[in-house]
């Protein structure tokens, strides 16, 4: 496994993968920087309104969207020129071929979070915000939107081993992440739609009346029980794949 993720990273560090990277936590730095918090200066901590202005644009859009632009990436390469055919001769079974490709959008998805960790402190800095760092809750948001995108990575890798065209998962993922702008305010739809997972994990929400308050339980329970449909669809597909 480890001798196949190393392939796997050798074949995608010559793209423009770090730029993709960089892309939300950026988009998310601007956001914190251009937002106003000082209306509830003093009321609530400024960190707070500062995560939450932040995620709007982050964990609404980019995350979800980046996690289909780092699958269709990941197979990229075997959609040209028989590259399936080659890296299924080698001595490997497909399911720790679909595993390591999985395991490292993972992992990628995660170096996105800590950018995204970087770019909350630093929007706090340049703001100047006097409020203590709530390490705890940040962590929380950090990881909860990591574990979110765990159904998303399964799905849209599934979509990216079924097209050749990198477009095509792409524009399926698009047609799903701007709906989730209406369904996280929907309290039917919005626990239970993938592409508003994220939003929920990241949310810095503990008071039940919140609006987009939803329990942990249930989040997990509806993520656990996505990634599995999606990651058994996608590695049963991959098994049966005609390469």
């Amino acid at each position: 496994m480890l001798s196949i993720l190393k392939s796997e990273w050798y074949k995608l560090r010559k793209s423009k993968v770090f730029i993709i990277l960089l892309t939300g936590p950026l988009v998310g730095l601007a956001a914190g920087i251009g937002a106003d918090t000082s209306e509830t200066a003093g009321m609530v901590n400024e960190w707070y309104m500062l995560l939450i202005y932040m995620n709007l644009p982050y964990a609404v859009l980019f995350l979800p969207l980046m996690t289909g632009v780092l699958a269709s990436l990941v197979c990229r390469y075997e959609h040209q020129a028989g590259g399936w055919k080659q890296l299924l001769a080698l001595p490997v079974t497909r399911g720790k071929v679909f595993a390591a490709k999985y395991l490292l959008v993972l992992l990628l998805v995660m170096m996105i979070q800590l950018l995204y960790l970087a770019a909350i402190y630093s929007a706090g800095m340049f703001k100047g915000v006097a409020d203590p760092f709530p390490i705890e809750i940040i962590w929380k948001s950090i990881l909860g939107g990591w574990v979110a995108t765990f159904p998303l990575v399964a799905l849209q890798l599934w979509m990216s081993v079924w097209f050749k065209s990198f477009a095509a998962p792409f524009a399926v993922n698009v047609i799903f992440t701007l709906p989730a702008i209406l369904a996280m305010n929907s309290e039917k739809a919005g626990p239970y739609y993938p592409w508003a997972q994220p939003f929920a994990m990241m949310y810095p929400a503990a008071n039940t009346d919140d609006l987009f308050f939803i329990p942990w339980e249930q989040l997990l329970t509806v993520i656990g029980g996505f990634f599995l449909l999606f990651y058994l669809g996608g590695y049963l597909y991959f098994q049966r794949k005609a390469v």
